[in-house]
């Protein structure tokens, strides 16, 4: 082994070792880095359009920032004293209903139905009332949904300062990839060991497929939100505007979806109006549904990626379970990208069959084998045509 393949060998070593602890002191930040990178591609257009009027890349950043920083903490902050409120006043509120009669009438209405009827009959046969076992469900849950929120909000204020540090580090790092991302996407290009071609295949179909899914989950999500935001319109679902930009948002989130929404609703309004509206609210929730996540979704996405929608919902369905929230974008991510390198390896390395040189015909020359003439290309002086 010559001196420099022991330098290659020992420089590609130093570069593995070096590159896992550099790993190692960005994995407790991996997570928030994420979010910052696909939340800067996603407000990159803005960014150009802010930037045509403001002539400074850095102010331009700094006012997206901001813009997101508060569109994240004050939502966040209200939402949060709204749950502890709403949980430190749920065991009382649902003990209040029950002193007033508000539980019995929900046991008359079961013991109308035919299958309440026969639970009434049969819990009656064992000495146990109906509406006393429903009092008692009721109640507990009510103590213990309760006291597991007052529990867990208590644990989450003691571990603000871990939030405020990586929400820190996500919005400096989203303003840094808006001024100068551009600067570090043609860098880790020109890094790229590839053709320029093939770097273009790739780097393209990356950004092809993050846009195609961002567009895809927009799209649908602002769809989720007029959709069912109609049906809570006309079902007489009180403050419905407001629950309708509540479904969207909840449209965006890769578990539970517009059904942490819709759902609490449907149960509101079974017990505030009538079973009718419920139903009829549910039905068009599931059919609205049916439609967007199905047929418009899938659409949304592929187009752009050139996957199939088999590929894509794998993508989908085991990048959320790999990498969790993130992998909505990095499972199809990973299969676009694998599908580009095939199709550079199938360009590169199939391809179209070279063509057998042809043999040169040459009269022999008396000092050298025919044989070796027709191998060898003739040279000019040599060369004669064959009559």
């Amino acid at each position: 082994m010559n001196q420099e393949r022991i330098v290659q060998v020992f420089f590609f070593a130093f570069l593995a070792l070096i590159t896992w602890e550099l790993y190692q002191v960005f994995e407790p930040f991996l997570m928030p880095i994420a979010w910052a990178i696909l939340l800067a591609f996603l407000a990159h257009p803005a960014l150009i359009e802010l930037d045509r009027g403001v002539r400074s890349r850095t102010t331009s950043a700094l006012i997206i920032t901001i813009v997101v920083a508060l569109g994240v903490v004050l939502p966040a902050v209200w939402l949060s004293e709204r749950l502890l409120s709403e949980a430190q006043t749920l065991y009382g509120a649902i003990s209040s209903l029950s002193t007033k009669g508000g539980l019995d009438r929900i046991g008359a209405w079961l013991r109308e139905t035919s299958m309440g009827a026969r639970l009434d009959n049969m819990l009656a046969r064992h000495g146990i009332r109906l509406d006393d076992e429903i009092k008692t469900v009721v109640v507990q849950s009510a103590k213990v949904t309760s006291d597991y929120v007052l529990a867990h909000g208590s644990s989450a204020a003691s571990n603000v300062a871990s939030f405020l540090l990586h929400f820190g580090i996500a919005l400096l790092t989203f303003f840094y990839l808006l001024r100068d991302g551009e600067s570090y996407f043609e860098g880790i290009r020109s890094l790229t060991p590839l053709h320029e071609q093939d770097k273009a295949v790739i780097f393209d179909t990356l950004r092809a497929t993050l846009s195609s899914v961002m567009r895809g989950l927009m799209l649908t999500a602002v769809l989720d939100g007029v959709t069912i935001g109609l049906g809570y319109l006309v079902f007489g679902v009180p403050y419905w505007a407001f629950l309708a930009l509540l479904t969207a948002a909840a449209g965006l989130l890769p578990f539970g979806g517009t059904t942490l929404v819709w759902v609490p609703v449907l149960i509101y309004l079974a017990y505030a109006s009538t079973w009718a509206s419920a139903i009829g609210l549910a039905v068009w929730s599931m059919i609205a549904l049916a439609i967007i996540d199905n047929f418009i979704k899938p659409l949304a996405m592929r187009h752009g990626t050139g996957l199939p929608t088999l590929a894509l919902f794998f993508g989908l369905a085991g990048g959320i379970e790999a990498y969790g929230p993130i992998g909505i974008f990095a499972g199809p991510a990973v299969i676009a990208i694998f599908a580009a390198l095939l199709r550079v390896y199938e360009r590169t390395y199939v391809g179209a069959p070279t063509v057998a040189p042809v043999a040169v015909v040459t009269r022999p020359v008396a000092d050298a084998p025919a044989e070796e003439i027709i191998d060898m290309p003739p040279r000019p002086e040599l060369k004669k045509e064959i009559p």
